[in-house]
């Protein structure tokens, strides 16, 4: 039978990331006569002042274009080149917004000669088909509104890093190099592990109660709770189960490595929430509302399995959109096959249990399998927030990207599918911003870099 949508993405993503990170609109504007929003929606744009570079104020542009918003920059000595950013999951709402580049990437852009644009995309949702189209529409209009550009980038940030992987193999000779951050680089292995962390919550704290029904929130929830020895906001583990379910969570999600244990804690009272059932007014339908729908657990092997032998008591669940799953279309939770055919410089946060760090490990076997793995580096960063980067650490992936592609120097990266390495208590050091962990305070949801141990002087 069809599953109650649940909130995996909605309004307690939007909470957590905070609008603040992702750039959020200052004012409403419309668009212009026979350029709307689809049914259902509003454009909001963005009130960005010109920011000044060298004396001279950049150009900013936005409007409607295609049933999306967009905002455009160009600085004042253009060096011809453009970056399309990405933005992230945006909710099931009505209002279509737009970013401007975060981490101090817009600023950084600007002053290095590069144009940047982002889209609203045309709806929102779980849409990996509408941003893609969206993101490569806009480049199209940048090159009537401003001039064709001579090379074009693309970056994003989670739903927006799922979106760049698979433009580049939606138009693989469209984009010169392209920056994923904290990205859904595994498609719908994403919301298996959502799933996988449901089942097995059920499974260890015996209390079966998938698919979750109007009183998961009020009654199941503080069940599961009491079965596992867990309880909100506290981040102490003790007994067996609530001990395994940990375990199981690290392995799912990425494999033993530093912070893991740690994030855990962090992360769990977030990720029982996506299993509530929703019931908000949305114009969003079908996979885009609930990419839910795609996960499944059929032939998962789950570990550790003991105490309790898991494999033997989690329940197994077939997608219900099968179909959708295992299309090579371009779907709302569109595939990424790993088979880019320009640079790949991707960041993720090691904690992160929300995309977590196993996104860069599926992709990478992609990749490796594909034969390109000489296209793609990834970088590990010890922070447990989702997308949690620091101006350093974005923007010194950004200029490394740029002489990969416009020199030919192939930067470092991190090895990623090596367990022993992923394991080791330094593993991650190399490109984390030791500044920002020297300044950080107490672990909050904006900063989570004392969950992890400090990384050798050398």
């Amino acid at each position: 039978m069809p599953r109650p949508r649940t909130r995996p993405l909605v309004a307690v993503l939007a909470t957590l990331l905070g609008l603040t990170l992702l750039g959020a609109p200052t004012a409403a504007a419309a668009g212009p006569p026979g350029d709307e929003a689809l049914p259902g929606y509003t454009i909001v744009l963005p009130e960005l002042a010109p920011l000044e570079v060298d004396g001279a104020p950049t150009r900013v542009i936005t409007g409607v274009s295609g049933s999306a918003g967009y905002a455009i920059e160009v600085p004042p000595h253009w060096n011809g080149e453009l970056v399309m950013w990405a933005h992230g999951f945006r909710g099931n709402g009505a209002e279509l917004t737009v970013d401007p580049p975060a981490y101090g990437l817009r600023e950084r852009f600007v002053e290095q000669g590069y144009a940047w644009a982002a889209s609203s995309y045309d709806r929102n949702g779980y849409d990996i088909a509408s941003g893609v189209r969206s993101t490569r529409e806009l480049a199209k209009e940048f090159g009537r509104l401003v001039d064709k550009p001579s090379r074009v980038y693309l970056a994003g940030v989670s739903m927006g890093g799922h979106i760049t992987a698979r433009s580049l193999e939606e138009y693989p000779s469209f984009y010169a190099g392209a920056l994923p951050m904290c990205g859904v680089l595994g498609d719908h292995d994403l919301f298996d592990y959502f799933l996988d962390y449901q089942l097995a919550a059920e499974a260890l704290s015996g209390v079966r109660a998938y698919p979750p029904g109007p009183d998961y929130a009020e009654t199941v929830l503080p069940q599961i709770y009491a079965g596992l020895g867990l309880a909100p906001n506290d981040p102490t583990i003790s007994t067996p189960a609530g001990q395994q379910l940990r375990a199981a969570t690290v392995l799912d999600s990425g494999g033993v490595r530093p912070g893991a244990d740690a994030s855990f804690g962090f992360w769990k009272d977030f990720l029982f929430t996506l299993a509530i059932p929703s019931d908000e007014p949305t114009p969003v339908e079908g996979v885009a509302a609930d990419p839910g729908l795609v996960a499944g657990n059929i032939g998962t092997d789950y570990e550790p399995d003991k105490p309790v032998a898991l494999d033997e008591v989690v329940q197994r669940v077939e997608p219900v959109e099968e179909q959708i799953r295992e299309s090579r279309s371009l779907t709302p939770v569109a595939q990424v096959i790993g088979r880019p055919k320009a640079p790949v410089l991707s960041l993720h946060n090691l904690g992160d249990l929300f995309v977590p760090f196993a996104m860069e490990q599926i992709y990478a076997a992609e990749v490796a399998e594909a034969g390109r793995s000489e296209l793609l580096l990834q970088r590990a960063i010890r922070t447990t927030g989702h997308c949690e980067f620091s101006p350093v650490e974005a923007g010194t992936a950004w200029d490394d990207l740029v002489r990969w592609v416009e020199d030919g120097e192939r930067p470092a990266g991190d090895e990623v599918l090596d367990p022993k390495i992923v394991a080791d208590p330094a593993y991650g050091c190399r490109f984390s911003d030791a500044a920002a962990y020297a300044a950080a305070g107490p672990v909050s949801e904006d900063d989570t870099r004392r969950l992890f141990e400090p990384c050798p002087a050398s």
